[in-house]
Parts: structure tokens; C-alpha cells; sequence
């Protein structure tokens, strides 16, 4: 088991923009959760177990967070304007990291179903990981995969691609597009969950 926990530190965080409006990436000046793992709260019962994002869901407007490499995304409501809330949400951000508390507890780890994958599930998973996560994380989200079933694969999108107006053209022109040159058995990409 991962044990994820900021050490108490001076905390620097800038915003990064993304496409989807009603996201903003909070990065801070180091890591925050192992490489490849990211973890979505798409509402404040998800959360139980990740005491900042249920903090963070107590300040009005907020209505998604998400985990990643060095960056906390936060989606907001379209009620209202980042302009408003941005401030209060990277001071509660700075202030919980500097105090050093964790950012998952124990119970959040997911183990591992010990089933493995077949040869075009590892193929999928490698491109994923390769080509496309990359990108997808720059934009203050990500994307892991699913499943894979008579010639669909479904994939997760999590974090600023959750709900943005832009993530079906990505996923179609973009995803599965790659996918299918890349990967034959591949003949359609799905979001599963959006």
C-alpha cells in the first residue's frame, strides 16, 4: 500500500486553464499522488475517504474534484464565476497541504483483482498510457480504461474531461480514432459513466 500524504512544507500553487470552462487546475510545487494513479470524486459522498476533496466540497459552488501527479482539478457549478471562488479554494488547498495532513486515508487503496489482461487489452492499455494520458492530463484530467468487449472499448474520463463540451469530439475524433489504426479489434471507444 501507497501511503499518500503531503509532509508539512512551503506550498507554492499556480492555476492552469483547461478546456472545459467550468474547470480549473490547482498545481503545486510537487507531487501529490504516485505516477499513474488518479482519483475522482465526482460528488462529496465519493469522498469519504479523501479529507481535503470533502473539505473541499463544503465551499459553495464546487461540484467535482479530482487527483493527479501535481495537481488538484476542481469543477465548479456554472452558476458562478472562477473569479469569485478561485482564491478561497487555493488558500484552503495551501493551507491543508502546509499542515502536512493526507490526502487519502488508508481505506481509499484499491487492491489489485489479480485478473490479467489478454494481448489487445494490454495493447489498449499501452496506448492509452503512451499517446494519450499525456495529453489528457494537461488538460487537468484523465483517462484510464475500463473495458474491452466485442470490439468496444470504454474508458473513464475523470477530473476536467468529466462534463467537458469538448470530450466527446476528443474521444471520437481523437481516441478512437488512434485506437482503431493502431489496435484492428478495436472498432468503437465509448466514456463509460459520463
Amino acid at each position: 500500500m501507497n501511503t499518500v500524504q503531503a509532509q508539512s512544507r512551503n506550498v507554492h500553487i499556480y492555476l492552469e486553464s483547461n478546456p472545459n470552462p467550468n474547470s480549473l487546475k490547482f498545481v503545486t510545487n510537487f507531487m501529490l499522488m504516485p505516477e499513474g494513479e488518479s482519483y475522482d470524486f465526482p460528488d462529496a459522498e465519493s469522498a469519504q475517504h479523501a479529507p481535503l476533496a470533502k473539505e473541499l466540497f463544503e465551499i459553495e459552488h464546487v461540484a467535482r474534484v479530482f487527483y493527479m501527479s501535481n495537481f488538484i482539478t476542481v469543477t465548479k457549478y456554472e452558476a458562478v464565476e472562477w473569479a469569485e471562488i478561485q482564491e478561497p479554494i487555493k488558500q484552503h488547498i495551501k493551507q491543508y497541504l502546509e499542515a502536512g495532513k493526507p490526502l487519502l486515508t488508508p481505506e481509499a487503496f484499491i487492491e489489485d483483482d489479480g485478473t490479467e489482461d489478454d494481448e489487445t487489452v494490454i495493447k489498449i492499455k499501452s496506448i492509452l498510457d503512451e499517446y494519450i494520458r499525456p495529453a489528457v492530463e494537461q488538460d487537468g484530467g484523465a483517462i484510464s480504461f475500463h473495458s474491452f468487449k466485442e470490439g468496444t472499448v470504454k474508458v473513464l474520463l475523470q477530473g476536467s474531461c468529466s462534463g467537458c463540451p469538448s470530450s466527446t469530439i476528443t474521444l471520437k475524433s481523437g481516441i478512437e480514432n488512434l485506437l482503431k489504426t493502431m489496435v484492428p479489434e478495436v472498432q468503437m471507444v465509448e466514456a463509460e459513466g459520463v
